[in-house]
């Protein structure tokens, strides 16, 4: 989908349409926390794009309040809404396809191979997003390859409302023009020590062996080198199973008072119990929890139950009981403050 949560809020509210759009959280006039979740196009103009801390999505709309353009509309959304949407729209998608891999909120893989033509899965897709553009007035990029990697680069190819064939023999040709980064798995720090050695493009870091790659990132070096060959054997996968369930929240302050940290954590518990039977479990026996201090320094704490728990008391306690050490000398003996906490749950049944 196409900037998702922001174009639902564009077409919820006509106040909002053509002009630069946030979905996230309250950038409090430069003073908020918090990341962007989705920047519609007009605001991806500003330099504006998704996990964009607030600060700075708010300093560059001032910058282009400041040259006369539009500045950002800033709201704080609703996902259990987009989820309502995104449901109706992976039923349309389901309609034309017999297996379909839901990656995301809004995202997905289908196989259409059953076709046997590349021109005709091209034809159903143009049904798809015509029929998601007609029931939902959203629309839709499609990547159509000869696997899940290609699919995937090629959506992007086109954004908004494109829709890219690439078909087997042209794979690796396609991908040679792309940035280094557009290989999934290619994150920042990679990226950076590729570009140290003159490596920007696919089409450069195929110029190294298979030996090479092995001895430049270790075992991943084998799949980094049929990636970049645009081979990828990675199966469409029609149940996805939900391994976790968990919710974080950063503080407006940096705080280290028990009361306000127990009480966001209470109030996670409860929420995430609440969802945990939303998608038909009953029970867990693992919590995490996560703290993240004012420095930036984050420490993940974990502990297994011996019999499996349902309740969001129980979850409170084991939540509490990992916390608390943080907000004494044993996890935090310079007594930092705390930016974020986090809970989790696993083992779920």
């Amino acid at each position: 989908m196409d900037a998702f949560f922001a174009a639902v809020e564009e077409r919820d509210n006509p106040r909002f349409r053509g002009k630069p759009l946030v979905v996230g959280s309250d950038p409090m006039g430069g003073k908020g926390r918090g990341v962007v979740a989705t920047a519609n196009y007009a605001a991806r103009k500003y330099g504006i794009f998704s996990a964009t801390p607030i600060t700075k999505a708010w300093r560059l709309s001032e910058a282009a309040r400041m040259r006369g353009e539009e500045p950002v509309i800033f709201v704080e959304g609703s996902h259990e809404h987009y989820g309502e949407v995104s449901s109706r729209i992976m039923d349309i998608i389901r309609e034309h396809a017999p297996l379909v891999e839901q990656a995301s909120i809004d995202e997905a893989y289908f196989d259409l191979s059953f076709l046997s033509s590349f021109a005709k899965a091209a034809r159903v897709c143009k049904k798809i997003k015509q029929e998601i553009q007609e029931k939902e007035q959203l629309t839709a990029s499609v990547g159509i390859g000869p696997n899940k990697l290609i699919a995937k680069i090629a959506s992007n190819h086109q954004k908004p409302d494109g829709l890219t064939v690439v078909e087997e023999k042209d794979a690796e040709l396609f991908l040679d023009q792309f940035p280094v980064r557009t290989i999934p798995g290619i994150g920042p720090k990679t990226e950076s020590m590729l570009h140290a050695r003159g490596i920007k493009t696919v089409h450069d870091l195929k110029k190294f062996s298979l030996s090479a790659l092995e001895e430049m990132m270790g075992k991943w070096g084998a799949d980094l080198y049929d990636k970049i060959r645009g081979i990828d054997d990675a199966e469409i996968v029609e149940e996805y199973e939900v391994k976790s369930i968990g919710e974080q929240e950063t503080f407006l302050h940096d705080t280290g008072s028990a009361e306000i940290i127990f009480d966001r954590v209470s109030a996670m518990c409860k929420h995430i119990i609440k969802r945990l039977s939303g998608e038909e479990f009953t029970s867990f026996r693992t919590i995490v929890v996560t703290v993240r201090f004012s420095d930036f320094e984050t420490k993940t704490r974990s502990h297994t139950l011996p019999k499996p728990q349902r309740t969001a008391k129980a979850l409170q306690v084991e939540a509490f009981r990992l916390i608390l050490p943080f907000l004494d000398k044993r996890e935090n003996p310079k007594r930092k403050l705390i930016r974020l906490v986090g809970v989790r749950i696993e083992k779920l049944a």
